[in-house]
């Protein structure tokens, strides 16, 4: 089994891939702190000039306007790279949770909630940007702000600083309890979004039960339920947030206030400590300003690492599940030999929370063969086809193609190994030629035509205002035309193995005789394994599982 990612290496996987933007940051990180501390000190410079009666330089002024203008552009070259690095990050995290998902195990993808699932791959790995682009890089970048301007007004006041060196403890604390409180809430919003996103596709699935029982005032008021839950906590989140920012400006007031009288007293003592110029005053107060700001940022920057931290966590349950052995492949045909049955089942038992589907089951298919799977509803017949094409592995026994184990046969090998038929048509955003390829470039237009003619579908789609190129829409197709368009895809890379899942159950008589027809042209020469309640002289040889009826 592959070794569990966790978001922290994911991450530390993208700064490493991306070295040059990770610098640019820093860079633009260390410059906008260095360039915010000057401006205020060339102020204060110019303003004791034109007190002292003289009057300030023009390259004082430029240098003031210049430092200010640098200010403001590595500042926005910070915000910048920061969202340039956090869409790698959320482009990596996507595509890591996709490829998890593919390899989860049976037992795992039973236990998925679609809400739940939705809900990691946006919301959570949104939490994850925002870790970068407003969380840890920010409060990295106001925590050195702070430091340094508390070591420029220890310079200028230092009376002013150990008011400020008392002050920020206290600001620390307040900052944190306000912030655990947020964060409760916030965990309480989530999982009330989660129940309710869950609960819309669920709603959908039953909506004829619903209208038919006359269920709809119920699912109301479950969903208001739900949205209720998730307002009351934020509510909780707002108004703490809301009660933060205004005691933060009052201390800024107050602050500046007590140091502002304190320089103008005539005490000697005071004013050894607090007494300064015009000029310092005014660049004391722009520090002060500048160090206010950053202590309020805190507080939403703790606030976003801590949902981020909530997000991550649920990301790493997720890439922490079971998954399917990766082993390495053998192709097929490199094996096979002539006296081992193309598709066998030795002994397999497969079975998923706690109920065994299918107990030692072994049967055998030969090249060439057509047979019919035949049994009761949930026997386990579905489930023979899904660990042929391995996406389930029995718990115990084997199961095989060609002598081979269904996991170990290549990606690549796939297409042209099997061909596989469902209940109904799953269209992909493209042109009818597209949902007959599935985007794969090795099937040639040839083969397309070939599948197409196969399935008495080529005039048909001909006849379209664009013939193949067509766009693909639901209504261009019967469903009888659909389920033609579903063989002639599993047709057009000529696979030796069809998979027949009940591929009639929801045809009328005549429609079923059409695709029953074009299916009997498309398994000449090639193994069939079919799935079917209703069985007859043309289904080939009859293997019951389970219960037969």
């Amino acid at each position: 089994m592959q070794k569990s990612e966790h978001v922290r290496t994911i991450i530390l996987e993208t700064v490493k891939r991306k070295k040059l933007l990770s610098l640019g940051i820093l860079a633009a990180v260390a410059g906008a702190i260095a360039a915010s501390l000057f401006p205020p000190m060339i102020l204060g410079k110019i303003i004791d000039t034109m007190t002292a009666g003289q009057s300030a330089t023009i390259a004082m002024v430029i240098l003031y306007f210049l430092l200010t203008a640098l200010t403001g552009f590595t500042e926005a070259a910070r915000e910048g790279l920061l969202t340039v690095f956090g869409q790698k990050i959320t482009h990596t995290l996507r595509s890591r949770l996709m490829a998890k998902q593919i390899r989860l195990t049976a037992d795992a993808l039973n236990h998925q909630e679609p809400g739940a699932l939705v809900s990691r791959f946006v919301g959570d790995v949104d939490t994850v940007e925002s870790l970068f682009t407003s969380g840890i890089v920010s409060m990295f970048a106001d925590a050195c702000r702070i430091i340094s301007i508390l070591a420029v007004i220890w310079l200028k006041n230092r009376g002013l600083a150990l008011v400020l060196l008392v002050l920020l403890p206290f600001l620390f604390w307040f900052t944190r309890h306000v912030q655990k409180n947020m964060l409760s809430a916030q965990l309480e919003n989530r999982k009330a979004v989660s129940r309710a996103s869950g609960f819309v596709p669920e709603t959908l699935h039953n909506i004829r039960t619903i209208h038919t029982l006359g269920k709809e005032k119920y699912v109301e008021q479950r969903y208001d339920a739900y949205i209720g839950d998730s307002y009351r906590a934020m509510e909780k989140t707002n108004f703490y947030d809301a009660v933060y920012s205004p005691v933060i400006l009052i201390l800024n007031a107050i602050v500046v206030a007590v140091v502002m009288l304190l320089s103008a007293s005539g005490n000697t003592q005071v004013l050894t400590l607090f007494g300064m110029s015009a000029g310092t005053a005014v660049a004391v107060m722009n520090y002060i300003s500048q160090i206010f700001t950053p202590v309020e940022s805190l507080g939403m920057e703790i606030q976003t690492i801590q949902s981020a931290i909530a997000g991550v966590r649920r990301i790493n349950e997720f890439l922490a599940q079971p998954e399917l052995p990766d082993e390495p492949s053998i192709p097929v045909k490199q094996f096979r030999q002539p006296e081992t049955p193309f598709v066998e089942l030795r002994d397999a038992t497969f079975g998923y929370d706690g109920h065994t589907v299918l107990s030692h089951l072994s049967l055998q298919v030969q090249t060439g063969e057509q047979v019919t799977l035949s049994g009761r509803t949930g026997a386990g017949k579905s489930t023979i086809f899904k660990l042929l094409l391995g996406l389930y592995l029995p718990d115990s026994g084997s199961v095989t193609i060609g002598g081979v184990p269904t996991n170990r046969i290549p990606e690549e090998e796939k297409r042209k190994l099997f061909g596989y038929v469902e209940q109904s048509f799953h269209m992909v955003p493209g042109t009818v030629k597209d949902q007959i390829t599935l985007f794969d470039d090795r099937i040639t237009m040839e083969q397309v035509h070939s599948a197409a003619r196969l399935t008495g579908l080529e005039e048909t789609i001909l006849s379209l205002p664009q013939g193949y190129d067509t766009p693909c829409t639901q209504e261009i197709f019967s469903q009888g035309q659909w389920q033609l368009l579903s063989i002639a895809r599993a047709a057009a890379a000529q696979p030796e193995l069809l998979l027949l899942d009940e591929i009639t159950a929801n045809l009328d008589a005549e429609t079923e005789q059409t695709v029953l027809r074009a299916l009997k042209r498309v398994s000449e020469h090639r193994t069939v394994v079919s799935i079917s309640h209703r069985v007859t002289a043309e289904t080939g040889r009859i293997i019951p599982i389970g219960s037969a009826v």
